[in-house]
């Protein structure tokens, strides 16, 4: 009887275990689920300052037929060779791409409060020649708290106070601060980039400086654009890939059918990640370079495009 009654428990507390490792966060933000509320770790992240609970970046490609290359207008363009158009020269001013980047992390501590400031790098040149910069909109900061009362209050955080700060002659960092982010925090980040660097795309760090229970980066990119995608490998990791389909982005009446070209869409997902052990590499992608082309510039040594406070 003594057995069983152990045996029970040990199954009691194996099935409790892998609940924990199944709960994952609400990826859709503005209202942290009470799963969120309620975590406080696994493991070893039981005893972290703080935990990111949710980070993704969503990437996708705006393709138009509205172009003036080489001298060709938009009329010279037709329905039947659309399909071909970027295959043999890309210009900057027919493909736009879009970033969706999300992030909410949970300070456990009051050390851990300073996880909640963030350092964002994006494309800036110095020269007022180049006019491809990247333009960050739709940037929102928001802290949740419980009061006595246990009622979830929200916060807007002023973002027209944060700085920014050249790293180099094409790159500046945002320093997102969140000055009274405190135990029990949860704090909220999104913004949208639009860029005008079709053969460029940022990178990814799955593994941060506190543990991560969702980190997820999906990538639609047209086939006409071929890169070298570094993926990390990790058991941890999962990633797959699949043929898409986009529509091209045009006000031309002969277009209104909707010609699509296809796309190679990247989906790549870790969960429960903690610092240090096992490495797991940053996803990073570099452009098989065409002849007609000039590298893009890629971000300085050491930086990366999303940066948890340390």
């Amino acid at each position: 009887m003594k057995q069983k009654i152990i045996l029970a428990l040990l199954a009691a507390l194996l099935t409790c275990g892998a609940t924990v490792y199944a709960q994952l966060p609400n990826e859709k933000f503005g209202k942290p689920s009470s799963m969120e509320w309620d975590f406080v770790g696994w493991g070893d992240a039981a005893r972290a300052d703080a935990i990111i609970l949710c980070k993704t970046m969503k990437v996708g490609y705006q393709l138009s037929d509205q172009v003036f290359s080489n001298n060709r207008t938009d009329s010279d363009i037709s329905v039947d060779n659309i399909a071909d158009f970027g295959k043999n020269q890309i210009d900057d001013s027919s493909i736009l791409v879009k970033y969706e980047v999300r992030l909410r992390t949970k300070v456990l501590t009051y050390e851990g409060a300073r996880h909640a400031n963030i350092d964002i790098t994006y494309f800036d040149a110095a020269d007022d020649k180049v006019i491809s910069r990247d333009e960050i909109t739709d940037l929102k900061v928001r802290v949740f708290r419980k009061n006595a009362k246990g009622k979830v209050e929200k916060r807007s955080i002023d973002t027209g106070a944060f700085v920014t700060e050249r790293v180099d002659s094409n790159y500046v960092v945002l320093h997102v601060a969140v000055a009274d982010a405190e135990p029990g925090s949860i704090v909220e980040y999104q913004y949208n980039i639009t860029s005008m660097r079709p053969t460029f795309i940022y990178d990814w760090v799955f593994q941060e400086c506190i543990p991560t229970v969702r980190s997820k980066c999906d990538i639609e990119i047209p086939a006409m654009l071929q890169f070298n995608m570094n993926v990390p490998v990790n058991k941890l990791v999962k990633a797959g890939v699949e043929v898409g389909q986009l529509a091209y982005d045009t006000n031309r009446p002969d277009m209104k059918k909707g010609k699509t070209c296809p796309t190679n869409h990247y989906k790549i997902v870790g969960d429960y990640l903690l610092p240090g052990g096992e490495e797991i590499a940053p996803f990073t992608s570099q452009i098989v370079k065409p002849a007609n082309i000039a590298p893009p510039a890629y971000l300085p040594k050491g930086h990366t495009h999303l940066r948890i406070g340390r």
